[in-house]
């Protein structure tokens, strides 16, 4: 280490103020966890003393301030003005001959042991003392330089780094972020580039970054060098890894999803810095199908992201690349995540009260609404028509728009993904973004009033006009025991990590079908015999089950995601996952679903539940959910999964059904599997006690219960007026099934709808003795708050 020059394995997180945050995490990271199996390239930095050096010898340091001092950040033109200049004053400058000489020395050092030492390149990345900080990241605001080779190519790469210190977005964000200008100093990292050039690279956090639920590494992934993902270029593809099943040594990816890594960036012809170092070009079709990553390869970044986390004690932004030469994969930066800090027991919901017309959709970022008139941004020299509370509406957001993402109410841009640095800068101000609509630009015009809904899980909606909608806040901090357990009832997985932020002891009722309807989407059927489907179905089922070995594995594949990611985000408390229910129409609605689905007068009442899986028609695509269940709980080790059997009509059905499961290696009490019927059906209450002899409990489905004991068809709004489940017959019928199960000493729950609608109902039934309630995500609080007032009185 010399004064103006520190080599990484010398630093520690004890040295921000003499290499910035970025190069002091290398540093930490090779120094401290190289033994535990984190990868980090090699290389060295220059200090902030070589920095203020050049600029005092150049005479720069107080045209700068005196500069700064005078700038209005909100002016847009003056601070573009302001910015090129000082830039220019910088990369017009001349490095002192002292650090050009600990420079060259350092580099030597570095290709000593290089055979091949003019084709050795490098990444040189700049590293501020005010930034990766616990509550500001600072992403994004200054540059970093891919593919840099000799020397001569790192001097004027140094300077160019030095010089986006003043990029407008650096100048603003300082400003924003109260840091004083003259009080933040640069180093440029110097580090051996991965040949990500030729394998693949992306960011990963060691939490949600949506819900901030702990238990997961997300991890993004693409073809060729990071900067497509952090600019937002590209649409990564996406995992989830749960880390306890990591820890434990069992299969931990919880979900992927394939992105379509339309672009890679790769290395160029430079011949001097000021050529590109890099360039783009399009990913094969073939490619773009696949996995950029293997499950082995997800799970090991994982291992290292958890690693680092442990480290640090907090959670983590991590950028990674995977060499495409050795096939090795390493951490080339490592950041505080900014985001989660700000988590309170305080839990804002917001959800449209009505719908319109979808002008376009992509990836949600937060889970807040935004409304107001769409200004259609296509170029830095545009910036100023944005006014506040307009929705910004462009090709890709840009970290240089700093200045002007805080006046947007929301942000909707045709690419980027959930990592990319203006992701992070919205999140950071609390500003929901849809990014990677594709069509952005061109189906909202410009003026128009729209809605952006990031409240509706992973898929973020704009909606043609300005729709009502509720935001309703909850401390959920303190809330009393209660003698009944409050479980969730959901449906879509994507919600999943954060419902579980909720007050609950549970899920009492997660419905496969939704799984099946929102992640699958194609008939059960139709991939069992996709070999003799036509043509045109075979290519359009296909491409929907892009990256998965087979047609079979797809469909069970994301069964299991599903299953575990629910699992996952509620253990170890239960989570009761009812398996499919879908009535005939609603299977036929499903792609070729209308090749195998009868035609039935009122399906309602038709060929559903038991009946299905013990047929001849549907038992090997219920076979396809006995895998998925059974590789949740006994391979990923998620034993809080429950099973639970829908509209089951006699004492034959559910002896079938139970020996079916067990055939299928789900027997009751194996691994410690409970299995629970619905008590939906008045057969189900008047033989209870038999009915019990097959399973270890009930979960009570008011809805059906309801249709069936008034001769009501719920989907009729001919006599929906007659339709409640507070009827005198609906209560006695399930008085009946809560004493047969409270006599033999069994689970009995409710899932159905009527507590969730009707306090008074939910109060009855707590009255009964019931164990569980589960109800509606939007119902649970107030509900617990109705019956503790109850139990206290």
């Amino acid at each position: 280490m010399t004064q103006y020059i520190a080599w990484f394995g010398q630093l520690t997180m004890k040295d921000i103020n003499l290499v910035g945050g970025k190069n002091a995490s290398l540093g930490e990271m090779i120094s401290h966890l190289a033994q535990a199996g984190v990868s980090v390239p090699a290389g060295f930095a220059t200090t902030t003393q070589a920095y203020r050096e050049f600029l005092i010898v150049n005479g720069l340091a107080d045209r700068i301030n005196h500069l700064l001092n005078e700038l209005d950040v909100d002016d847009i033109n003056a601070l573009t003005a302001a910015g090129r200049t000082i830039r220019k004053w910088v990369l017009d400058a001349t490095l002192p001959a002292t650090i050009v000489q600990a420079i060259a020395q350092a580099y030597e050092i570095l290709v000593a042991h290089d055979e091949k030492r003019d084709e050795v390149s490098f990444a040189v990345r700049s590293s501020a003392t005010a930034e990766d900080l616990a509550d500001a990241s600072f992403a994004g605001q200054q540059e970093t330089l891919l593919n840099v080779r000799g020397l001569d190519q790192i001097m004027e790469a140094v300077k160019i780094v030095f010089a986006s210190l003043y990029n407008d977005r650096a100048i603003a964000y300082r400003v924003h972020q109260n840091f004083p200008h003259d009080k933040v100093y640069l180093s440029a990292g110097i580090q051996k580039m991965v040949r990500s050039d030729l394998g693949a690279s992306g960011v990963m956090f060691t939490l949600d970054t949506e819900s901030g639920f702990r238990d997961v590494v997300f991890i993004t992934s693409a073809y060729g060098l990071g900067e497509t993902i952090v600019q937002g270029t590209v649409n990564p593809d996406e995992f989830y890894v749960y880390k306890r099943g990591l820890t434990a040594g069992k299969p931990a990816i919880l979900s992927r999803r394939l992105g379509t890594k339309a672009i890679e960036m790769i290395y160029g012809d430079s011949t001097n810095a000021t050529d590109s170092f890099t360039l783009t070009r399009d990913v094969e079709h073939e490619r773009r199908t696949r996995f950029s990553l293997s499950d082995t390869q997800v799970e090991a970044l994982a291992r290292q992201a958890m690693i680092i986390e442990q480290h640090y004690g907090r959670p983590m932004d991590i950028e990674w690349a995977l060499d495409g030469l050795d096939q090795q994969l390493y951490i080339v930066q490592a950041r505080p995540e900014t985001v989660e800090s700000r988590i309170t027991t305080v839990l804002d919901r917001y959800k449209l009260t009505s719908r319109g017309v979808v002008l376009t959709e992509g990836r949600s970022i937060g889970s807040k609404i935004g409304q107001g008139a769409a200004r259609l941004i296509m170029g830095a020299d545009q910036m100023h028509k944005i006014r506040p509370g307009d929705v910004l509406v462009t090709d890709m957001t840009d970290p240089d728009w700093e200045p002007i993402m805080k006046r947007a109410s929301a942000i909707v841009t045709n690419r980027g993904g959930r990592t990319c640095h203006a992701a992070i800068i919205a999140r950071e101000m609390g500003i929901p973004a849809v990014v990677g609509c594709g069509d952005a630009t061109g189906s909202i015009k410009d003026g128009m009033d729209v809605t952006v809904s990031c409240a509706e899980g992973d898929t973020g909606f704009v909606y043609e006009g300005m729709l009502p909608f509720e935001h309703t806040t909850s401390d959920t901090g303190q809330l009393p025991d209660l003698p009944v357990k409050m479980m969730i009832n959901v449906g879509n997985p994507s919600h999943a990590f954060s419902f579980s932020r909720m007050p609950n002891q549970g899920v009492g009722l997660a419905r496969l079908e939704f799984i099946i309807n929102n992640m699958i989407g194609i008939h059960p059927k139709a991939l069992l015999e996709f070999d003799r489907l036509p043509d045109t179905l075979k290519q359009d089922i296909g491409t929907r089950i892009a990256g998965y070995q087979s047609p079979v594995d797809f469909y069970v594949e994301k069964l299991v995601e599903g299953i575990a990611t629910l699992a996952a985000a509620f253990y170890p408390h239960a989570v009761i996952v009812r398996t499919s229910d879908f009535k005939s129409n609603e299977y036929a609605n499903l792609i070729a679903g209308n090749r195998y689905e009868p035609q039935e007068e009122n399906p309602m009442i038709g060929f559903r539940g038991a009946s299905r899986y013990v047929s001849a028609a549907f038992r090997d695509c219920f076979e396809l959910e006995c895998q998925a269940l059974r590789k949740v709980r006994d391979e990923m080790g998620l034993t809080n999964v429950e099973i639970m059997i829908p509209f089951c009509r006699t004492l034959e059905e559910a002896e079938q059904v139970t020996l079916l499961l067990a055939s299928h290696g789900l027997a009751r009490g194996q691994n410690g599997l409970r299995l629970i019927m619905m008590c939906e059906i008045p057969s189900n209450a008047v033989l209870a006690e038999e009915f019990l002899q097959f399973f270890d409990g009930f979960s009570i489905g008011s809805n059906d219960m309801t249709q069936l004991t008034l001769g009501i068809d719920r989907d009729s709004s001919l006599v929906a007026h007659v339709f409640d489940e507070r009827n005198p017959a609906v209560r006695k019928l399930l008085k009946m099934a809560i004493d047969a199960c409270h006599k033999q000493g069994k689970y009995i729950g409710i899932c159905g709808q009527g507590p969730s609608d009707y306090p008074d109902f939910a109060a009855w039934l707590y009255e009964q003795g019931i164990s569980s309630l589960s109800l509606n995500p939007d119902s649970v609080l107030q509900t617990w708050l109705d019956l503790a007032k109850l139990s206290e009185s």
